[in-house]
């Protein structure tokens, strides 16, 4: 648990570097404040599917109950391997033990004759992630297991300097999207709608005029006032379908996508865009901070922040924002930029401290 604090700790540090509740552990920031806060079990039943048994498993596990470990003491890892639940024996084994998604710093193949086991795994002198991955072949296939040894990990700081206008630019990039008019057009999807919930296809005015925000609107039918969740996407272009299951527990879900088309065309419309004019669209105008494509992606979602806060049924308070990857990190900008955001759920963000590498050790992608 305090290796997922950690890591949480520092996408949340790293990501302000950038241009810019039951089951999960999530972080949020109020006055200067590390609050957590239980929602994502709730927000992503899809994290609720166990995942399919395997008949061959491989386990690795660090000497300490906790992962955790001071600088410079040394972990040992256990490695076992299981078919039916029992241990297997004569299993072919090799391993690699490398600092997080870097290069091995120690390698090696051995036989295990009683199933089992232990590995030096060495140590780290700075705070960090130490791996340990096993692969046994049996029959002809490999599996594999990894155990991850956390160094002082609630000490681990990010690697990238903020530009010293750095809020001084976002402040002012909020403030003229501010000024250009919501225009937010809502139809009803009559085929999606529910007993308990009205679904609309939303667009909107982003950062320009002209330029248009589109999302999916879950609106529970009962009169009343309701929180609300923003879902914001992973990398790439789909359509969208809206988050009706969250929507029928009382709460207004709003999905959106970010690349200014509408989100209920055929996933074959998505698929030639990113063949085409929006392939790698994380690169385009990275020289330029002005039209960097990003920008308008951040603004976006504050402008989706927007939306809600003009809906007569939202509470006007409770806001939640959740992601995934992409998504993630767009969950932990959100919050960053506007201070309406109560609780960001992100969900392995990728985006954070991408200068990880220029350092001897792992950064975000």
């Amino acid at each position: 648990m305090k290796n997922l604090v950690a890591l949480i700790l520092i996408s949340l540090l790293s990501i302000f570097t950038l241009p810019i509740k039951e089951q999960a552990l999530v972080v949020s920031t109020k006055k200067g404040v590390v609050v957590f806060t239980w929602v994502v079990f709730l927000f992503h039943p899809s994290l609720w599917a166990q995942p399919r048994e395997q008949l061959v498993k491989v386990v690795v596990a660090p000497d300490h109950p906790d992962w955790q470990y001071k600088l410079g003491e040394k972990v040992k890892f256990t490695i076992s391997v299981l078919q039916y639940g029992n241990p297997l024996k004569n299993v072919k084994l090799r391993y690699e033990i490398m600092p997080e998604k870097m290069e091995p710093v120690k390698t090696g193949t051995l036989t295990l004759r009683e199933g089992q086991t232990t590995l030096e795994g060495g140590t780290m002198r700075v705070p960090g992630f130490l791996q340990c991955w096993a692969y046994a072949t049996v029959e002809e296939k490999e599996y594999s297991g990894l155990a991850t040894a956390g160094f002082e990990p609630l000490s681990i700081q990010p690697t990238t300097e903020l530009p010293k206008d750095f809020v001084e630019f976002w402040e002012r990039a909020k403030a003229e999207a501010a000024k250009i008019p919501l225009d937010a057009r809502v139809t009803l999807l009559p085929d999606r709608c529910t007993e308990t919930v009205n679904v609309y296809l939303v667009n909107l005015q982003d950062l320009c005029e002209g330029t248009r925000l589109y999302g999916i609107l879950g609106l529970p039918k009962k009169e009343g006032k309701y929180p609300a969740l923003l879902r914001v996407p992973g990398a790439g272009a789909r359509p969208y379908y809206g988050d009706i299951n969250i929507a029928k527990k009382g709460i207004i879900t709003f999905e959106i996508g970010i690349h200014g088309v509408p989100v209920t065309m055929d996933q074959s419309v998505f698929n030639d865009l990113m063949a085409g004019a929006i392939s790698e669209y994380w690169f385009y105008n990275l020289d330029d901070r002005n039209r960097y494509y990003s920008k308008r992606v951040y603004l976006g979602c504050v402008r989706a922040v927007d939306f809600i806060f003009s809906l007569p049924q939202f509470d006007g308070e409770k806001l939640a924002v959740t992601g995934g990857s992409q998504g993630g990190a767009l969950s932990i900008i959100t919050a960053g930029l506007d201070s309406r955001v109560k609780w960001p759920a992100p969900i392995y963000p990728a985006l954070c401290d991408l200068t990880g590498y220029l350092h001897g050790r792992t950064g975000g992608l």
